[in-house]
């Protein structure tokens, strides 16, 4: 297959950071550090081994109709056997994350990453699946790293017997402007500045990069 020309990972117009349909796991998942390692995890997980999955399979066992579905389907169940391993590992991580990665393969499949590889082959697929991954997991744990310690006055691992593990927590009530970094509302309005910051990046840097 031909591996043509791929949209830039930050500046392109199918970049992962483009669309916005991300903005809902990032809040979501960057609550705790723990909570975003893990589900970093399942997006790495799920985006690398549906890929693969997909570009072995697709011409031969998917359906033209219906193959959004089909695409979802197996997204879902690449996050399941995530989900079923964390089990294992750690049921009470597992219960923690379990709602936010089970949106995982929705937001996967929503991101277009399945038709922006269709033209590639197997090793370029999974190597381009791994990066946009990589590249909003990489966004994810930083939003954490600043909104936990700001937030809640901790920094955590996931793991333990209680689901994470606090590397340092201060027992001093901080101010409502920082606390309320940890809440939704908090979390949109930091979001709202980095989209406004890569919208200004991305205006200088895109007309350099080729979009075809």
């Amino acid at each position: 297959m031909s591996t043509g020309s791929q949209p830039h990972l930050l500046w392109g117009k199918t970049s992962p950071l483009a669309a916005l349909s991300w903005g809902g796991l990032i809040i979501m998942s960057s609550t705790r550090l723990a909570y975003a390692l893990i589900v970093v995890g399942a997006l790495l997980w799920v985006s690398n081994i549906s890929a693969l999955i997909y570009q072995a399979t697709s011409r031969r066992f998917f359906p033209l109709k219906g193959k959004n579905i089909c695409q979802t389907f197996l997204a879902s169940f690449t996050a399941g056997l995530y989900l079923l391993v964390l089990w294992f590992l750690s049921p009470m991580t597992a219960l923690e994350v379990f709602f936010i990665v089970s949106l995982v393969p929705l937001f996967c499949t929503a991101s277009g990453i399945f038709k922006r590889i269709e033209s590639l082959d197997i090793s370029d697929s999974v190597s381009r699946a791994f990066a946009e991954a990589a590249v909003l997991g990489g966004v994810i744990i930083l939003s954490a790293i600043v909104r936990e310690p700001l937030g809640y006055l901790s920094l955590s691992l996931p793991g333990g017997s209680a689901g994470i593990i606090l590397l340092f927590s201060f027992e001093v009530e901080s101010f409502l402007p920082v606390r309320i970094i940890a809440s939704s509302s908090g979390a949109l309005l930091l979001l709202g500045y980095a989209v406004g910051l890569y919208r200004y990046f991305r205006k200088v840097n895109a007309p350099r990069e080729s979009d075809v």
